[in-house]
């Protein structure tokens, strides 16, 4: 059961590879680089490519969901890492680039760092089978404000956000709905048979909410930066942020972890994300696009 868990694990990180790269390829190619709006993602709809690369991004995070049924989490989510180095591969080859020293050190700093996190957060953390109406509401209430803030800087600062800040946003939103996609999980599945007269109507409106934003900041995210890029996001921001509501609100660290695993904790995510943050920078189709703004200027 383990190695058919690992088996899907694995097809599933080269489908979010390869699908990434698909509908990253097609939103340059739509966008120009520029930010995309909704009649851009209309047109994209009917883009054969980015339907494709959409379908292979369902089918692999479908395989990752049953693998994480098969199998502990401890085993699962690190080989999900494994997308990001396969993008990376793939997108340098689509793109004509050569990757960088740069480029490599911030990957390795994403793999290492969010594999570190996973195995001891595993260790460190228990499940809390009790999730309590006012956690509940908690989290909603934090993912409310998450929504906002990235909303407005979505509206505000439309033409002007980085790839990272999309990213990040991305990162955080989905990190929210898959804690919250497990608590209406174990509502819908509650011995006393009312299904989903146990879910709460503010859980699935943040649900939708906080899942639509963060596809659309997905979507910016591929016309503005590399797909890996992305992946990075999802693969690293995801789990952490997932991760660490669970420890901070819902009470699942474990009593007797000691200091030095917390702060192990703690240093590892703290790798992971810098790794994501020089990726952002010193990717190879980052620096050719800012070195082709800097002729631009000049010309000019």
């Amino acid at each position: 059961m383990v190695w058919l868990a690992v088996l899907l694990a694995v097809l599933g990180a080269f489908c979010l590879a390869f699908g990434a790269q698909r509908q990253g390829s097609a939103v340059k190619a739509d966008t120009g680089g520029l930010a995309l709006s909704s009649h851009g993602l209309l047109r994209l709809a009917r883009n054969p490519r980015w339907v494709l690369g959409l379908m292979l991004l369902c089918v692999g995070m479908g395989m990752n969901a049953v693998a994480l049924v098969m199998a502990p989490l401890t085993v699962v989510q690190p080989i999900g890492a494994i997308a990001l180095v396969i993008t990376t591969v793939v997108n340098t080859k689509d793109q004509g680039l050569s990757m960088n020293r740069a480029t490599v050190v911030a990957i390795s700093c994403c793999v290492t760092g969010s594999a570190l996190f996973v195995l001891l957060a595993v260790n460190a953390t228990q499940e809390n089978h009790n999730v309590s109406a006012s956690d509940e509401l908690t989290i909603v209430l934090l993912l409310a404000l998450a929504v906002g803030l990235f909303g407005t800087l979505a509206v505000l600062f439309k033409h002007r956000l980085s790839a990272f800040v999309y990213i990040l946003g991305a990162g955080v939103l989905f990190g929210f709905v898959a804690v919250l996609t497990r608590i209406i999980g174990r509502h819908l599945l509650d011995p006393n048979g009312q299904f989903l007269l146990n879910v709460p109507w503010y859980s699935v409106v943040a649900l939708i909410a906080a899942g639509a934003l963060g596809s659309w900041f997905v979507q910016n995210a591929y016309s503005s930066g590399p797909p890996d890029l992305v992946i990075a996001g999802l693969t690293v921001i995801d789990p952490i942020v997932g991760i660490a509501i669970g420890i901070v609100i819902l009470g699942e660290l474990r009593p007797d972890v000691q200091a030095v695993t917390a702060i192990a904790m703690g240093t590892a995510a703290l790798l992971a994300i810098v790794g994501v943050i020089a990726l952002s920078r010193h990717h190879p189709e980052v620096t050719k696009r800012k070195k082709e703004a800097r002729k631009a200027a000049g010309r000019s």
